[in-house]
């Protein structure tokens, strides 16, 4: 093939549009097969070319899945690459810039929904972070596995017809050097879908990590620590004028929601196929995109809605200062240091009473022990604010 109609044959896919596209439905109409109607459209556009006498060679010896198996791996690979992973990487960055802005805020933290040891703001968010990194690091592992070897998986029409080639060493040079993907073998006519698989399961941890972080941003809104940057014009609500819901954050649990629902059952799904084929695995692969789409929709919603968020350390200062009971724990166990008889429980008695413990209660118990002037110093300077780990 003369190397001056390479530009063209390249033209074919790089400039592909609507046209091509409804020229290859128009084939398929006839044929009620998708990749046959491909076939057909490029053996026309082969003619048109000059190139009549390759047409046979266009499918040679292939089944419909060695072209699906290495084309949608390939689409999958680019699809992370030039805009998954760019995206997560922005809500990343956002979150790690967050965290870091906000590592000293101390807060109130909540176990079981009630007030537990004080913690920092930004720690907290630290935690998403690093949830997410260790998933994504996991996810980067699984290949992009593609299969090509014919009718059932054994190059039987490419050896009869060229015994002498060796049709595998071929394979591994096309699929893993030329298309940068990993070829599986041996196989039946499909690939067995374990690492994509593996890949929807790897995207549904780190979506489920983001419906975590979701909804904890969502609370805290609640609870007044964040208040929602103004946007002139917007509603909140039809009725209540007043309203500044967190939109972005809900919006984002519920499309993260339905990419899972559709990642759980390719997973399930796909790796399962009666004997050497079936064809239940084709209808499957043609929805791939949509949970990528609803994962898409997602990260741009946290994206805006983290960028709306605006910090009230006012209302963590309140929420520390209204309670005063978490520093039992600390009390107790310097107290457990110096020996002090059963503090657990002493504590227990002062602080689980139904009632409001404050700073004066607390300050009351500590005069009160029996322990060294230094150490009731320390208990002194005990404060809900400063009690935070490191």
């Amino acid at each position: 093939v003369s190397a001056d109609v390479f530009p063209a044959l390249r033209g074919l896919y790089e400039q592909f549009g609507e046209a091509e596209a409804h020229a290859i439905k128009a084939h398929e109409a006839v044929t009620n097969h998708d990749v046959k109607a491909v076939e057909y459209y490029l053996r026309d556009e082969f003619t048109k070319l000059g190139l009549d006498q390759f047409l046979e060679f266009i499918h040679f010896g292939l089944t419909s899945q060695d072209v699906n198996n290495t084309a949608i791996p390939l689409s999958l690979k680019e699809a992370m690459n030039d805009v998954l992973l760019p995206r997560f990487t922005q809500v990343m960055n956002q979150l790690t810039l967050l965290a870091a802005d906000w590592n000293d805020i101390p807060m109130l933290a909540r176990t079981h929904g009630q007030p537990a040891s004080p913690t920092r703001l930004g720690k907290e968010l630290s935690v998403f972070v690093a949830r997410l990194e260790g998933q994504l690091a996991l996810l980067s592992q699984v290949p992009y596995a593609a299969k090509f070897g014919g009718a059932t998986g054994g190059f039987n029409a490419h050896y009869v017809a060229y015994p002498a080639t060796d049709w595998h060493a071929f394979a591994q040079g096309f699929v893993n050097d030329t298309l940068g993907l990993q070829r599986t073998f041996p196989t039946t006519q499909i690939e067995p879908y374990d690492n994509l698989a593996a890949f929807c399961d790897g995207w549904k941890r780190l979506n489920t990590i983001l419906i975590d972080l979701c909804r904890d941003v969502w609370q805290y809104i609640s609870l007044g620590y964040f208040k929602q940057t103004l946007k002139a014009g917007e509603v909140g609500s039809s009725a209540m004028p007043h309203k500044v819901n967190p939109i972005d954050f809900e919006n984002a649990e519920g499309n993260l929601g339905l990419a899972n629902a559709l990642l759980e059952h390719f997973a399930a799904k796909l790796p399962i196929s009666r004997l050497q084929r079936d064809l239940t695995d084709s209808t499957v692969l043609r929805n791939l995109g949509v949970p990528l789409g609803h994962l898409l929709i997602a990260l741009g919603a946290i994206a805006r809605g983290l960028g709306k968020l605006a910090l009230d350390e006012s209302a963590l200062q309140r929420d520390l200062e209204a309670n005063w009971a978490v520093l039992a724990e600390p009390i107790q166990t310097i107290l457990r240091r110096e020996n002090y008889p059963d503090p657990y429980n002493a504590l227990k008695q002062l602080t689980r009473t139904g009632g409001a413990i404050s700073a004066a209660t607390i300050a009351s118990f500590v005069e009160e022990l029996q322990v060294p002037e230094s150490v009731k110093a320390e208990l002194r300077a005990l404060t809900p604010a400063g009690y935070v780990g490191r």
